[in-house]
C-alpha cells in the first residue's frame, strides 16, 4: 500500500507491528528536495484490515486520491521469486560457459567462478546479519555484482596466463588496472547512495549491496584468486 501523505513512519511502524509482525514501511521522498511525500507499507496481511489500521493511526480516510493498494497472491509472489532465483543460476551457468570458452583451462576458470560466487554469498551473509530484507531490487543488484566481479577476475586471469613478464609483474599490472576500475565504481556508487539514501528505498538497497559486494570482490579477486593463479602459473611454468 502506498500512502501519499507525509507522516512519522517510525511511530506508524511501531503501532502496526503489534498487529502485523511482518510489516515493512519505507519513506517516499522527493528526489530533488528530499522532502517526504508519503510512505509505502508492505505486508503479507490482507489489504482491508491493514488499510483500516493505517486510517485510524493517521486520522485520514484513504481514497484513490491519496493512496493506492497493490495486492499480490502468495502463489504469484512465490513464482516470481522462484524465477529470479533461476535467473541467478542461469547467469552463473552462462558466465561459467563463457569463462571456459575464453581460457579453456579448468583451474583458472573455476577460480573466476568461485570468486564471483563468494562475492554473492558473502554479501547475502552481511545482509542477513544486518537483517536487511532482500527485495526485487536487491536481487537485481546481485546480478549486477556478478558482472562487476567477473570483469576484474577475467582481467587478472588474462594477464597472468597470457602475459610475458614475470608472474608478480603480471599480477601487479592487473592490480593497478583492476583497482582503478573497482575504486571508480565504488566512488560513483557511494556518491549515488548519499544522494538517494533518503529518497528511494529501491536505489538505497541496490547501491548498498553493490558497495558491500565490491568490497568483498577486492579480497576475493586480489587475494584468493590471485593466489590460485600464481600457484597455477608457477606449477605450469607459464
Amino acid at each position: 500500500m502506498t500512502v501519499f501523505i507525509p507522516q512519522d513512519i517510525s511511530k506508524i511502524e511501531q503501532e502496526l507491528k503489534a498487529e502485523f509482525p511482518d510489516i515493512l514501511i519505507r519513506k517516499i521522498s522527493d528526489l530533488r528536495t528530499g522532502a517526504q511525500v508519503g510512505f509505502i507499507v508492505e505486508s503479507s496481511s490482507e489489504p482491508a484490515p491493514l488499510k483500516q489500521k493505517i486510517e485510524s493511526l493517521i486520522n485520514v480516510s484513504l481514497t484513490s486520491d491519496n493512496s493506492s493498494t497493490e495486492f499480490t497472491g502468495s502463489a504469484l509472489s512465490s513464482s516470481f521469486y522462484q524465477q529470479l532465483r533461476i535467473a541467478i543460476i542461469v547467469a552463473f551457468i552462462g558466465m561459467g560457459i563463457v569463462v571456459f570458452l575464453i581460457f579453456r583451462t579448468p583451474i583458472p576458470s573455476l577460480a573466476v567462478i568461485a570468486a564471483a560466487f563468494a562475492d554473492i554469498i558473502m554479501t547475502v551473509a552481511v545482509l542477513d546479519i544486518a537483517e536487511i530484507k532482500l527485495s526485487v531490487a536487491g536481487i537485481v543488484a546481485l546480478l549486477m555484482l556478478i558482472g562487476y566481479s567477473v570483469d576484474t577476475d577475467i582481467l587478472l586471469t588474462s594477464r597472468v596466463l597470457k602475459g610475458r613478464e614475470s608472474i608478480n609483474q603480471r599480477i601487479s599490472g592487473a592490480f593497478k588496472t583492476g583497482m582503478t576500475m573497482t575504486l571508480t565504481v565504488l566512488v560513483a556508487v557511494a556518491i549515488s547512495l548519499i544522494f538517494t539514501y533518503n529518497s528511494s528505498e529501491t536505489l538505497r538497497q541496490m547501491f548498498t549491496i553493490i558497495l558491500i559486494g565490491l568490497g568483498f570482490d577486492i579480497f576475493n579477486t586480489w587475494v584468493t584468486n590471485a593466489s590460485i593463479l600464481k600457484w597455477y602459473a608457477e606449477r605450469k611454468k607459464l
